[in-house]
Protein backbone atom coordinates (compact mmCIF):
# COMPACT_ATOMS: atom_id res chain seq x y z
CA UNK A 1 0.00 0.00 0.00
CA UNK A 2 2.39 2.49 0.76
CA UNK A 3 4.18 1.65 -2.80
CA UNK A 4 1.15 2.68 -4.37
CA UNK A 5 0.49 5.57 -2.38
CA UNK A 6 3.59 7.11 -2.82
CA UNK A 7 3.66 6.58 -6.71
CA UNK A 8 0.50 8.03 -6.61
CA UNK A 9 1.36 10.87 -4.49
CA UNK A 10 4.61 11.94 -7.00
CA UNK A 11 1.99 11.15 -10.22
CA UNK A 12 -0.16 13.46 -9.25
CA UNK A 13 2.52 16.49 -7.93
CA UNK A 14 5.35 15.48 -10.79
CA UNK A 15 3.48 13.50 -13.84
CA UNK A 16 5.85 11.89 -15.69
CA UNK A 17 9.04 13.51 -14.21
CA UNK A 18 10.46 10.87 -11.84
CA UNK A 19 10.11 8.17 -15.16
CA UNK A 20 13.80 7.30 -14.90
CA UNK A 21 13.59 6.54 -10.77
CA UNK A 22 10.53 4.30 -11.79
CA UNK A 23 12.38 2.97 -14.36
CA UNK A 24 15.30 2.00 -12.06
CA UNK A 25 13.08 0.81 -9.62
CA UNK A 26 10.81 -1.22 -12.22
CA UNK A 27 14.92 -2.77 -13.43
CA UNK A 28 15.31 -3.72 -9.57
CA UNK A 29 12.03 -5.78 -9.58
CA UNK A 30 13.23 -8.09 -12.79
CA UNK A 31 16.22 -8.05 -10.66
CA UNK A 32 14.71 -9.49 -7.43
CA UNK A 33 12.16 -11.92 -9.60
CA UNK A 34 15.03 -13.33 -11.11
CA UNK A 35 16.41 -14.29 -8.15
CA UNK A 36 13.59 -15.52 -6.37
CA UNK A 37 13.77 -18.76 -9.20
CA UNK A 38 17.55 -18.70 -9.70
CA UNK A 39 16.86 -17.01 -13.16
CA UNK A 40 18.86 -15.05 -15.46
CA UNK A 41 17.06 -11.14 -15.22
CA UNK A 42 16.90 -11.46 -19.27
CA UNK A 43 14.50 -14.82 -18.91
CA UNK A 44 12.02 -12.57 -17.04
CA UNK A 45 9.48 -10.41 -18.49
CA UNK A 46 6.71 -8.65 -16.47
CA UNK A 47 2.76 -9.37 -17.34
CA UNK A 48 -0.55 -8.39 -16.47
CA UNK A 49 -1.95 -11.82 -15.04
CA UNK A 50 -0.67 -15.38 -15.09
CA UNK A 51 -3.29 -15.70 -18.44
CA UNK A 52 -1.12 -13.31 -20.48
CA UNK A 53 2.33 -15.40 -19.92
CA UNK A 54 0.42 -18.80 -20.85
CA UNK A 55 -0.65 -16.89 -24.14
CA UNK A 56 2.51 -15.80 -25.04
CA UNK A 57 3.69 -19.64 -25.09
CA UNK A 58 0.08 -21.02 -26.36
CA UNK A 59 0.14 -18.10 -29.42
CA UNK A 60 3.76 -17.93 -30.31
CA UNK A 61 4.82 -21.92 -30.23
CA UNK A 62 5.36 -23.51 -33.58
CA UNK A 63 2.02 -25.77 -33.79
CA UNK A 64 1.63 -28.32 -36.45
CA UNK A 65 -1.74 -30.32 -36.75
CA UNK A 66 -1.32 -32.75 -34.77
CA UNK A 67 0.64 -31.61 -31.68
CA UNK A 68 -1.23 -31.88 -28.21
CA UNK A 69 -0.71 -30.35 -24.70
CA UNK A 70 -1.56 -32.08 -21.82
CA UNK A 71 -2.64 -30.92 -18.49
CA UNK A 72 -5.11 -31.84 -16.05
CA UNK A 73 -9.32 -31.74 -16.02
CA UNK A 74 -9.55 -29.70 -13.19
CA UNK A 75 -6.80 -26.82 -13.68
CA UNK A 76 -7.67 -23.22 -13.06
CA UNK A 77 -9.80 -21.50 -16.29
CA UNK A 78 -6.80 -19.90 -17.05
CA UNK A 79 -4.63 -22.93 -17.63
CA UNK A 80 -6.94 -24.07 -20.10
CA UNK A 81 -8.73 -21.98 -22.31
CA UNK A 82 -5.41 -21.24 -24.26
CA UNK A 83 -4.76 -24.46 -25.19
CA UNK A 84 -8.30 -25.58 -26.10
CA UNK A 85 -8.46 -22.47 -28.10
CA UNK A 86 -5.66 -24.09 -30.31
CA UNK A 87 -8.35 -26.23 -31.62
CA UNK A 88 -9.10 -24.79 -34.98
CA UNK A 89 -5.28 -25.24 -35.76
CA UNK A 90 -5.81 -29.24 -35.06
CA UNK A 91 -3.49 -29.17 -31.78
CA UNK A 92 -5.41 -31.59 -29.12
CA UNK A 93 -5.67 -30.55 -25.14
CA UNK A 94 -5.16 -33.37 -23.24
CA UNK A 95 -7.44 -32.82 -19.73
CA UNK A 96 -5.97 -35.73 -17.19
CA UNK A 97 -8.95 -36.52 -14.64
CA UNK A 98 -7.46 -36.25 -11.11
CA UNK A 99 -8.57 -38.56 -8.27
CA UNK A 100 -9.61 -36.04 -5.78
CA UNK A 101 -6.63 -33.24 -6.72
CA UNK A 102 -4.18 -36.12 -7.04
CA UNK A 103 -2.03 -36.71 -9.94
CA UNK A 104 -1.15 -40.07 -10.88
CA UNK A 105 2.29 -39.79 -12.66
CA UNK A 106 1.63 -43.39 -14.42
CA UNK A 107 -1.90 -41.68 -15.94
CA UNK A 108 0.47 -38.64 -17.23
CA UNK A 109 2.91 -40.22 -18.44
CA UNK A 110 0.68 -42.69 -20.67
CA UNK A 111 -0.98 -39.80 -21.67
CA UNK A 112 2.31 -38.17 -23.48
CA UNK A 113 3.19 -39.16 -26.75
CA UNK A 114 5.65 -37.95 -29.61
CA UNK A 115 3.27 -35.17 -30.35
CA UNK A 116 3.18 -33.99 -26.86
CA UNK A 117 4.73 -30.66 -27.34
CA UNK A 118 4.11 -29.10 -24.13
CA UNK A 119 2.74 -30.51 -20.67
CA UNK A 120 0.87 -27.59 -18.60
CA UNK A 121 0.37 -27.62 -14.95
CA UNK A 122 -0.04 -25.57 -11.71
CA UNK A 123 2.07 -26.02 -8.96
CA UNK A 124 -0.47 -26.14 -6.64
CA UNK A 125 -4.18 -27.23 -7.66
CA UNK A 126 -6.18 -23.99 -7.11
CA UNK A 127 -9.01 -26.25 -5.62
CA UNK A 128 -7.37 -28.87 -3.92
CA UNK A 129 -4.49 -27.81 -2.84
CA UNK A 130 -2.08 -30.64 -4.56
CA UNK A 131 1.10 -29.90 -4.48
CA UNK A 132 3.25 -30.91 -7.61
CA UNK A 133 6.47 -32.67 -7.18
CA UNK A 134 8.41 -30.85 -9.73
CA UNK A 135 11.60 -32.61 -9.93
CA UNK A 136 10.17 -35.74 -10.88
CA UNK A 137 7.20 -34.18 -13.48
CA UNK A 138 9.80 -32.15 -15.08
CA UNK A 139 12.10 -35.14 -15.62
CA UNK A 140 9.28 -36.99 -16.92
CA UNK A 141 8.09 -34.70 -19.54
CA UNK A 142 11.76 -33.83 -20.87
CA UNK A 143 12.41 -37.65 -21.00
CA UNK A 144 9.51 -37.79 -23.55
CA UNK A 145 10.95 -34.94 -25.00
CA UNK A 146 8.17 -32.51 -24.32
CA UNK A 147 8.38 -28.99 -22.20
CA UNK A 148 6.89 -28.48 -18.81
CA UNK A 149 4.67 -24.83 -18.55
CA UNK A 150 4.88 -24.51 -14.96
CA UNK A 151 1.78 -22.14 -13.90
CA UNK A 152 3.17 -21.22 -10.36
CA UNK A 153 0.73 -18.49 -8.80
CA UNK A 154 -0.62 -20.77 -6.49
CA UNK A 155 3.59 -21.83 -4.62
CA UNK A 156 5.59 -19.06 -5.76
CA UNK A 157 6.43 -16.57 -3.04
CA UNK A 158 5.75 -19.53 -0.66
CA UNK A 159 7.68 -22.41 -2.08
CA UNK A 160 11.34 -22.57 -2.73
CA UNK A 161 12.35 -22.58 -6.71
CA UNK A 162 15.74 -23.37 -8.81
CA UNK A 163 14.55 -23.05 -12.24
CA UNK A 164 18.65 -24.28 -12.63
CA UNK A 165 17.86 -27.24 -10.40
CA UNK A 166 14.27 -28.07 -11.71
CA UNK A 167 14.29 -26.56 -15.19
CA UNK A 168 10.79 -25.93 -16.18
CA UNK A 169 10.62 -24.05 -19.42
CA UNK A 170 8.07 -21.93 -18.95
CA UNK A 171 6.70 -20.05 -16.09
CA UNK A 172 3.96 -17.76 -15.09
CA UNK A 173 2.49 -16.40 -12.16
CA UNK A 174 0.50 -12.99 -11.28
CA UNK A 175 1.67 -11.59 -8.43
CA UNK A 176 -1.76 -10.81 -6.05
CA UNK A 177 -1.26 -14.28 -4.45
CA UNK A 178 1.14 -15.82 -2.50
CA UNK A 179 3.77 -12.95 -3.82
CA UNK A 180 1.47 -10.37 -1.81
CA UNK A 181 1.61 -7.73 -4.59
CA UNK A 182 -1.57 -5.97 -6.55
CA UNK A 183 -3.70 -7.50 -9.51
CA UNK A 184 -2.40 -6.64 -12.93
CA UNK A 185 1.22 -7.36 -12.02
CA UNK A 186 3.10 -10.55 -12.59
CA UNK A 187 6.10 -12.73 -13.66
CA UNK A 188 6.59 -14.62 -16.77
CA UNK A 189 9.70 -16.47 -17.21
CA UNK A 190 10.88 -17.95 -20.45
CA UNK A 191 14.09 -20.18 -20.47
CA UNK A 192 16.91 -18.45 -22.70
CA UNK A 193 17.32 -21.13 -24.97
CA UNK A 194 13.50 -20.60 -26.19
CA UNK A 195 13.20 -17.45 -26.52
CA UNK A 196 13.42 -17.79 -30.32
CA UNK A 197 11.43 -20.64 -30.58
CA UNK A 198 8.58 -18.93 -29.93
CA UNK A 199 6.80 -16.01 -32.42
CA UNK A 200 6.70 -13.28 -29.57
CA UNK A 201 3.38 -12.23 -29.04
CA UNK A 202 2.45 -8.51 -28.71
CA UNK A 203 4.88 -6.59 -29.91
CA UNK A 204 4.93 -3.05 -29.58
CA UNK A 205 7.60 -0.40 -29.36
CA UNK A 206 8.97 -1.48 -26.38
CA UNK A 207 9.55 -5.27 -27.47
CA UNK A 208 12.90 -3.77 -30.14
CA UNK A 209 16.61 -2.70 -28.79
CA UNK A 210 16.17 1.08 -29.62
CA UNK A 211 12.91 1.32 -27.81
CA UNK A 212 13.07 4.99 -27.72
CA UNK A 213 14.14 5.98 -30.99
CA UNK A 214 10.56 6.55 -31.69
CA UNK A 215 10.88 8.00 -35.15
CA UNK A 216 13.51 4.76 -36.30
CA UNK A 217 11.46 2.21 -37.51
CA UNK A 218 13.63 -0.83 -37.16
CA UNK A 219 12.55 -4.32 -36.49
CA UNK A 220 15.52 -5.75 -33.93
CA UNK A 221 13.47 -7.23 -31.09
CA UNK A 222 15.59 -7.74 -27.51
CA UNK A 223 17.72 -10.33 -27.19
CA UNK A 224 15.60 -11.21 -23.42
CA UNK A 225 12.47 -11.60 -22.14
CA UNK A 226 11.96 -7.74 -21.97
CA UNK A 227 10.55 -8.38 -25.92
CA UNK A 228 7.24 -9.63 -24.74
CA UNK A 229 6.65 -6.07 -22.43
CA UNK A 230 5.29 -4.84 -25.89
CA UNK A 231 4.11 -1.15 -24.62
CA UNK A 232 3.59 1.14 -21.67
CA UNK A 233 3.49 -1.07 -18.15
CA UNK A 234 1.71 -1.13 -15.28
CA UNK A 235 4.19 1.24 -13.59
CA UNK A 236 1.81 1.83 -10.26
CA UNK A 237 1.01 -2.55 -9.97
CA UNK A 238 5.07 -3.08 -10.06
CA UNK A 239 6.11 -0.54 -7.72
CA UNK A 240 3.90 -2.31 -5.36
CA UNK A 241 5.11 -6.18 -6.59
CA UNK A 242 8.59 -4.73 -6.20
CA UNK A 243 8.24 -3.95 -2.45
CA UNK A 244 6.32 -7.06 -1.67
CA UNK A 245 9.22 -8.99 -3.25
CA UNK A 246 11.78 -6.82 -0.93
CA UNK A 247 9.58 -7.80 1.98
CA UNK A 248 9.75 -11.92 0.63
CA UNK A 249 13.35 -11.72 0.51
CA UNK A 250 13.55 -10.95 4.31
CA UNK A 251 12.87 -14.70 5.00
CA UNK A 252 14.32 -17.85 3.62
CA UNK A 253 11.89 -19.30 1.42
CA UNK A 254 12.48 -22.55 3.43
CA UNK A 255 11.51 -20.49 6.54
CA UNK A 256 8.00 -19.52 4.58
CA UNK A 257 7.07 -22.61 3.46
CA UNK A 258 7.60 -23.92 6.45
CA UNK A 259 5.59 -21.53 8.24
CA UNK A 260 2.26 -21.71 6.07
CA UNK A 261 2.58 -25.65 6.21
CA UNK A 262 2.72 -25.26 10.36
CA UNK A 263 -0.26 -22.83 10.04
CA UNK A 264 -2.26 -25.33 7.75
CA UNK A 265 -1.37 -28.14 9.24
CA UNK A 266 -2.90 -26.65 12.88
CA UNK A 267 -5.73 -25.51 10.39
CA UNK A 268 -6.51 -28.95 9.58
CA UNK A 269 -6.47 -30.71 13.33
CA UNK A 270 -8.38 -27.73 14.42
CA UNK A 271 -11.14 -28.08 11.31
CA UNK A 272 -10.93 -31.94 12.07
CA UNK A 273 -12.04 -31.47 15.91
CA UNK A 274 -15.09 -29.46 15.00
CA UNK A 275 -16.66 -32.60 12.91
CA UNK A 276 -15.10 -31.21 9.21
CA UNK A 277 -13.71 -33.25 6.29
CA UNK A 278 -10.48 -32.22 5.40
CA UNK A 279 -10.35 -33.03 1.35
CA UNK A 280 -6.88 -31.83 0.79
CA UNK A 281 -3.73 -34.12 0.98
CA UNK A 282 -1.48 -33.76 3.57
CA UNK A 283 0.98 -35.68 2.98
CA UNK A 284 4.34 -33.81 3.40
CA UNK A 285 5.38 -34.07 -0.42
CA UNK A 286 1.85 -32.38 -1.27
CA UNK A 287 0.19 -30.68 1.08
CA UNK A 288 0.42 -27.02 0.50
CA UNK A 289 -0.77 -23.33 1.76
CA UNK A 290 -4.34 -24.35 0.38
CA UNK A 291 -6.61 -26.08 2.44
CA UNK A 292 -10.03 -27.52 1.16
CA UNK A 293 -13.02 -28.93 3.02
CA UNK A 294 -16.40 -29.73 4.02
CA UNK A 295 -18.97 -29.78 7.11
CA UNK A 296 -21.13 -32.43 6.65
CA UNK A 297 -24.58 -31.77 6.82
CA UNK A 298 -24.07 -27.75 5.99
CA UNK A 299 -24.33 -25.46 3.07
CA UNK A 300 -20.77 -24.02 2.16
CA UNK A 301 -22.10 -21.00 0.41
CA UNK A 302 -24.34 -20.00 3.76
CA UNK A 303 -20.65 -20.58 5.97
CA UNK A 304 -18.88 -18.61 3.81
CA UNK A 305 -21.41 -15.88 4.14
CA UNK A 306 -21.36 -15.90 7.40
CA UNK A 307 -17.49 -16.18 7.58
CA UNK A 308 -17.45 -12.35 5.25
CA UNK A 309 -19.91 -11.27 7.55
CA UNK A 310 -17.22 -11.89 10.57
CA UNK A 311 -14.49 -10.20 8.59
CA UNK A 312 -13.45 -13.82 8.24
CA UNK A 313 -12.11 -14.34 4.58
CA UNK A 314 -12.67 -17.32 3.05
CA UNK A 315 -13.26 -19.32 -0.67
CA UNK A 316 -16.09 -21.91 -2.00
CA UNK A 317 -14.47 -24.15 -5.02
CA UNK A 318 -15.90 -26.64 -6.42
CA UNK A 319 -18.66 -27.19 -3.72
CA UNK A 320 -16.30 -26.54 -0.95
CA UNK A 321 -14.38 -24.45 1.35
CA UNK A 322 -11.12 -23.58 0.99
CA UNK A 323 -8.79 -20.97 3.31
CA UNK A 324 -5.12 -20.27 2.20
CA UNK A 325 -3.29 -18.82 5.26
CA UNK A 326 0.37 -17.14 4.30
CA UNK A 327 3.07 -16.78 6.70
CA UNK A 328 1.46 -14.03 8.31
CA UNK A 329 -1.20 -15.58 10.04
CA UNK A 330 -1.04 -17.78 13.21
CA UNK A 331 -2.88 -19.80 15.46
CA UNK A 332 -5.61 -16.89 16.77
CA UNK A 333 -6.33 -15.98 12.83
CA UNK A 334 -7.31 -20.19 13.04
CA UNK A 335 -9.41 -19.41 15.95
CA UNK A 336 -11.18 -16.92 14.62
CA UNK A 337 -12.17 -18.70 11.64
CA UNK A 338 -12.93 -22.19 14.01
CA UNK A 339 -15.49 -20.15 16.72
CA UNK A 340 -17.16 -18.40 13.58
CA UNK A 341 -18.02 -21.85 11.90
CA UNK A 342 -18.92 -23.33 15.08
CA UNK A 343 -21.31 -20.36 16.06
CA UNK A 344 -24.64 -21.91 14.72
Amino acid sequence: MMALSQWAEDAAMNGSANYPSWNRQIAELRQLSARLIAADPVEIAFIENTTAGINFVAEGFPWQPGDNIVTRADEFPANQYPWLHLADRGVETRRLPCDGGRLDLDRLAEAIDHRTRIVSLSWVAYSSGWRHELDDIVKLVHDRGALFFLDAIQGLGVFPLDVRKTPVDFLAADGHKWLLGPEGAGVFYLRREHLNRLRPVGVGWNSVKNEHDFHVISYDLKETAERYEGGSQNVAGLLALRASLELLARYPAEALARRVLEITDYACRRLTEIGANVLSDRRESHKSGIVSFELPGRDPIAIRRRCFDEKVILSCRAGRLRISPHAYNDESDIERLIAVMKDK
